[in-house]
């Protein structure tokens, strides 16, 4: 199927339901065939079809575009044997710490994550609060809370101030999540928070605040999985008063013209009913390239972040990385001066993007650098764990935010926290608290992190995390005993990190003189954030140290010894 044989994507939309035709997987072939509203379901929130006798594909869509010129002019073309080419920035690599403002409708209900796609789901916890608070999703949908995301009290430069004093280096905002709503003034697509909610271009402010305080800027794309992950919407409850009701996934553009939302289609935001085993319309694949590319164009990221395996969509994701490159190299003085993210790399690709893990580590330093991000709660505003006691209530223990973010320095990566934000644009007093700690540390021990790379081991201790997407809560068990280093660029200066305050004297082996790692000859040991000079000497076995009693900032956290190599 080629681009002239369904037009633009709001053509699409706009067409009945009874006329759209899918590109359909049927056994080994791909078939053309229209919906059957008899035998519907929805779809699993992203699990495409391969492309029969088509190797080269991927998220149902080849790779080779049906429209040339996609990937702009320059030395990038959209295979991976160009962009294996790619060299991350050494900005990137200095950076080492970023915040991310997780943002988008979804946050209005503050009832956590995927609230767009659980809503539609009856079974669920968030189906259940909507229909208590807003009224069944046949009459009030995701489409109605998309105008209640205000951000009435948004003051992003006092917010960035407080991220950048925290230690970030640059900041990711949300362009869009998997429920179809464009953050900034989106030229190709009219569900956007120019047009709806805040009335106010939410990624372009966040830009100008953090490039007119020094920051770097990034974007986080969501986008390609609508297809799959908003299914839902189109259904209906299994049991109950409502049951058989559609849910207002079924509303097209006719139906708007006395509503609050006239003129738009909400078949554009939640994307056609179509067979669970359809094949993405082409449409679809290159309004999402549109949609990009006007991100990049509008707003010049330094840092292009795709929530997918890979880049998705086939040809359009492969083609926006090129043209992403190309387009750093023709305006940043002939260099590829930004990163891409993406999840899920093998690791005979992991040089032609910075890959992502998801809430999750590495065991060992990797030979380019990548990025750990996670969330001090939901990515999505969540009130229930504000709601639990404590300091810091159910947030992520600052403490565990420092262990993540040492130990993901410490093996070449670069940490990237998200700050969950309120519907009215502000962060809760217990985020503020966890930040606060954050900054203490970071105020004291910061020259051990910036600017830093990873010593000859990542580090040494009792207790080891996992590896892997998901697994980064394991460093909570990291304690006083387990060690992190990093060293300065010039290799003259080497850091050891204890992950705790030690109270008595340790040794540290790798520091040892006949150690397997040769670290050489101390001449002298500082400890960050100390008034009093520690006693240490270096033996055979292991540097053997005590850590003066009173520290600044927040020792029991970390303590960072700087270590001066003959």
């Amino acid at each position: 199927m080629n681009e002239s044989e369904s037009g633009d994507y709001a053509s699409f939309c706009a067409l009945p339901e009874s006329e759209r035709l899918f590109s359909v997987v049927s056994g080994d072939r791909i078939v053309r065939e229209k919906l059957n509203p008899a035998s519907w379901k929805a779809n699993t929130w992203g699990a495409p079809e391969k492309v029969p006798g088509m190797p080269s594909s991927w998220d149902g869509v080849p790779m080779q575009s049906p429209i040339p010129g996609l990937a702009g002019k320059g030395p990038y073309a959209p295979t991976w044997d160009s962009l294996l080419q790619y060299d991350a920035p050494e900005w990137y690599q200095d950076a080492k710490f970023g915040i991310w403002a997780h943002w988008s409708p979804q946050c209005v209900p503050e009832k956590g994550d995927w609230y767009a796609r659980n809503m539609y789901l009856d079974d669920t916890e968030q189906y259940k609060y909507h229909l208590e608070h807003y009224g069944h999703p046949s009459r009030f949908g995701y489409k109605d809370l998309c105008p209640q995301w205000t951000l009435l009290n948004w003051e992003p430069e006092a917010l960035i101030d407080r991220y950048k004093k925290a230690g970030a280096r640059f900041i990711f905002s949300l362009a869009n999540h998997h429920d179809g709503f464009d953050c900034w003034a989106s030229k190709h697509h009219p569900w956007n928070a120019m047009r709806i909610g805040p009335h106010r271009d939410v990624v372009g402010t966040w830009a100008k605040a953090a490039r007119d305080r020094g920051l770097r800027f990034g974007v986080t794309v969501h986008q390609a999985r609508n297809w799959w992950w908003f299914a839902p919407s189109h259904s209906a409850d299994k049991a109950g008063p409502y049951a058989g009701v559609p849910y207002d996934g079924k509303l097209t553009r006719n139906q708007s013209q006395s509503e609050w939302w006239q003129g738009l289609d909400p078949q554009m935001l939640y994307g056609p009913k179509h067979p669970a085993n359809a094949l993405p319309d082409p449409s679809y694949v290159k309004q999402f390239y549109d949609r990009t590319r006007d991100l990049i164009d509008l707003h010049d990221p330094d840092i292009l972040y795709f929530d997918n395996s890979m880049f998705p969509l086939g040809w359009a994701g492969m083609n926006i990385a090129a043209y992403f490159h190309n387009r750093s190299v023709a305006a940043r003085g002939g260099k590829v001066d930004v990163v891409a993210n993406i999840k899920n790399v093998p690791e005979h690709l992991v040089k032609g993007v910075v890959a992502d893990f998801e809430r999750g580590l590495n065991s060992e330093i990797m030979p380019y650098v990548w990025q750990s991000e996670t969330c001090i709660g939901g990515w999505h505003y969540d009130r229930d764990l504000y709601d639990k006691p404590g300091e810091f209530g159910g947030y992520l223990h600052p403490r565990d935010v420092i262990h993540w973010l040492v130990d993901t320095v410490s093996k070449n990566g670069v940490f990237v926290l998200n700050i969950p934000g309120r519907p009215d644009g502000t962060i809760d007093s217990k985020e503020i608290a966890v930040l606060d700690k954050i900054t203490a540390w970071m105020g004291v021990n910061s020259e051990a992190i910036f600017e830093s790379r990873p010593w000859k081991i990542f580090g040494e201790g009792p207790n080891i995390v996992k590896a892997g997407a998901f697994h980064g809560d394991t460093v909570a068990k990291l304690g006083a005993n387990d060690v992190r280093f990093t060293r300065s660029k010039d290799n003259r200066v080497l850091y050891a990190i204890l992950l705790g305050f030690p109270r008595e004297e340790m040794t540290i082996e790798a520091l040892g003189i006949s150690s397997e790692t040769s670290p050489g000859k101390i001449d002298k040991v500082e400890v960050l954030g100390a008034t009093q000079s520690p006693i240490w000497r270096q033996a055979e076995s292991g540097l053997k140290i005590k850590v003066p009693e009173s520290l600044a900032g927040v020792p029991e956290y970390g303590v960072a010894l700087k270590i001066y190599l003959a």
